[in-house]
């Protein structure tokens, strides 16, 4: 019985393994046209640099206010992040919504490395088509991951991140615990080592009953930022919930 159970776990575990990126990415692939969904906005195309073009929108910022770029999360594309970017353009913000490799219709496959490389393109755009304008990211689970990235290298003035984990493979042990998953996983994406390296005023913002995210994990990331920093809860809010996705008004 005992070799059954271990050889069971030992194909599952090969099978995470090889699998895992079908795991970790969600992508979709159908977008709806942005003049129907998001008046003003125009579609946009941004450069990588191993030559993709990645699909975007974006709407221009009042006079003063910042340009936000949205790093998205593991599922879905840039059209479930509608109600988000549509409320930060209500309150004056530019915006830019776009999509990684493998979403939303764009070439190529998604890998944290690709990521890097993705979100690195979206700043590159900012600056050059609102260059007297500050920028400020917001990443939302996965993509606060890549936010934390990014702002290494290219700090932005403000940093937002909402159910931001330590690890990928903090994530991955709290629900496969059962499996061997820090030595499996490919991507890491080691944020809990990156943030005390980053030098910006941060929010964290977290649902106190995520399930997919534990909160003690975005509160590490806030306990671990440098500088002026906040930490806002959203009693009784899971992962997806509207309180966490939509901008408020």
């Amino acid at each position: 019985m005992i070799l059954w159970t271990v050889a069971a776990l030992v194909v599952l575990a090969g099978l995470l393994m090889l699998s895992q990126r079908r795991l970790i990415y969600l992508p979709t692939h159908t977008v709806p046209f942005v003049t129907g969904e998001l008046r003003g906005w125009e579609a946009v195309t941004l450069e990588t640099t191993d030559d993709l073009t990645l699909q975007g929108w974006f709407t221009p910022p009042e006079k003063g206010a910042p340009v936000v770029i949205v790093f998205n999360g593991n599922a879905g594309n840039r059209g479930d992040r509608i109600p988000l970017g549509a409320g930060l353009a209500d309150n004056g913000f530019g915006v830019l919504l776009f999509d990684y490799r493998g979403y939303g219709g764009n070439h190529g496959h998604p890998t944290e490395s690709g990521l890097a490389r993705d979100a690195a393109a979206a700043a590159a755009w900012v600056r050059i088509e609102a260059p007297d304008h500050s920028v400020a990211y917001v990443g939302e689970s996965l993509g606060a991951a890549v936010a934390i990235e990014l702002a290494l290298d290219h700090p932005p003035a403000a940093l937002v991140l909402r159910s931001p984990f330590t690890s990928l493979a903090d994530v991955a042990a709290h629900h496969y615990w059962f499996l061997p998953v820090r030595t499996l996983l490919w991507d890491k994406y080691a944020s809990i080592d990156r943030i005390a390296k980053v030098a910006t005023p941060t929010l964290v913002i977290a649902g106190s009953v995520d399930s997919i995210i534990p909160i003690d994990q975005s509160q590490a990331i806030y306990a671990a930022v440098p500088l002026r920093k906040e930490l806002l809860v959203i009693e009784g809010a899971d992962h997806n919930d509207a309180d966490l996705v939509r901008a408020r008004q």
